[in-house]
């Protein structure tokens, strides 16, 4: 179960991702696409309160980040920002070059990853139509996909989207044969709040890289049992917004462990390009999924 609690909180992605999660025996995904409506209910993942509060009801667990006397104060996300990044899919030499990396990774050789890009779109303020939730999120990755299922080939184009409570898996006319163009990834998966990094434990080590320009958080209790790796970076210095011309920390780049047993994707890292505080066009984002997905008996997605 270590293994399956993780993306999306990409995505991320939702971010970030992200990160979903992971089969514990890598399958087929392209034999079957759609899971009978009654396991929906089990596509609720714990993401340490990132996505979802599943687990975060215990006495002992209440989902909250470790901080110590001397940590800097928590960045915040803006209401509304949109972000291009460039991905970097580090395959070798990860054990002594861990991240966050520069752009590109300055403690690797470009032998040592491939590069590929994509969009990140976010509006804390967004009520989905169904009233279920707040807040919307969309990662858009060109030409290939988050390597975080178990696929060899992730050369397609495909989106993860968060509307309130449900989040979606996109995949457009580069896809897999018989993947579908939507599915249901899960019922309860919302964006990141603005202020989500709470719940995630300061790094001062991974602080220290960089030259020390950033804040690094990881879930550490993930990493202490033998889980994925989780993580954000900030710049640990405000800056004016390109387009609001507000002060605060950006965010530098989102990390996180990938597939190994087809995707051959130990570390994954996406270093943001152009982080801006715009609010995102509904035609071109949230939209797609009353675009792309049928009105009703929308597919459950079998990733894993």
């Amino acid at each position: 179960m270590k293994k399956c609690v993780y993306f999306l909180m990409l995505v991320a992605s939702f971010v970030q991702v992200m990160i979903p999660v992971f089969a514990n025996e890598p399958v087929d995904i392209l034999k079957s696409w759609a899971l009978s409506t009654q396991n929906i209910s089990e596509a609720i993942y714990s993401t340490n309160g990132v996505h979802s509060n599943k687990g975060c009801d215990a006495p002992n667990n209440p989902c909250i980040g470790k901080r110590s006397e001397g940590d800097p104060s928590d960045p915040l996300y803006p209401s509304q920002w949109i972000s291009d990044w460039t991905m970097f899919r580090v395959f070798q030499n990860v054990e002594k070059n861990p991240p966050p990396y520069t752009n590109p990774p300055a403690t690797l050789s470009p032998k040592d990853y491939t590069v590929s890009f994509g969009t990140t779109y976010y509006d804390a303020n967004y009520i989905p139509t169904d009233k279920e939730g707040k807040g919307a999120m969309l990662e858009h990755y060109n030409d290939y996909c988050l390597p975080i299922f178990p696929i060899k080939d992730n050369a397609y184009t495909c989106s993860f989207i968060s509307l309130g409570n449900k989040a979606y898996f996109l995949t457009y006319d580069d896809r897999p044969k018989n993947m579908p163009p939507c599915c249901l990834f899960s019922p309860l998966n919302h964006p990141p709040r603005q202020d989500f990094i709470k719940h995630l434990d300061y790094s001062t080590r991974r602080s220290q890289q960089l030259n020390g320009s950033i804040q690094a958080y990881v879930w550490q209790t993930m990493l202490d049992e033998g889980g994925p790796l989780f993580g954000y970076a900030f710049n640990r210095q405000a800056s004016p917004d390109v387009y609001s011309s507000s002060w605060y920390r950006h965010p530098q780049s989102f990390f996180f462990s990938g597939d190994t047993t087809k995707a051959n994707a130990p570390i994954v890292s996406q270093n943001y390009t152009s982080f801006r505080a715009e609010k995102p066009q509904a035609a071109f984002t949230w939209d797609k999924v009353s675009q792309m997905c049928p009105k009703d008996n929308i597919p459950t997605c079998q990733l894993f």
